[in-house]
């Protein structure tokens, strides 16, 4: 296979994965208010907010969840961060809003795991 053709394979997964855990945030009670936020700073896969609770999610398929948490590198860290400084600034009320930063593995053959709080800023 292409370099190319592996490089949309890829999105494709990847686009797969963040729908099946929009989902499962959906299911919790959460409302999905941002897909693949993007910024020159970073991206943000799901931003998703319960009440004043707001959610950066970053989103991860692999084959373990032990292999999901440790792909989310410093640099991974420091990406969301910067990106959801970015989106807060933007909202009227974000004085009153609360971010988490949290992960959603998803596994083969299982219902996505998602972990709260998996790095603080």
């Amino acid at each position: 296979m292409s370099g190319t053709g592996k490089r949309q394979k890829a999105y494709r997964r990847g686009h797969s994965a963040e729908r099946l855990a929009a989902v499962a945030l959906m299911l919790k009670g959460y409302r999905i208010i941002g897909r693949r936020y993007r910024t020159k700073l970073g991206e943000i896969d799901l931003i998703a907010r319960r009440g004043d609770v707001v959610l950066m999610v970053e989103v991860k398929a692999r084959a373990t969840l032990e292999q999901a948490m440790d792909s989310v590198n410093l640099l991974t860290m420091r990406r969301i961060e910067a990106a959801a400084g970015q989106w807060l600034s933007r909202q009227p009320d974000h004085a009153k809003l609360s971010l988490r930063f949290d992960l959603v593995a998803i596994l083969p053959w299982r219902w996505p795991v998602h972990v709260p709080g998996v790095f603080t800023a």
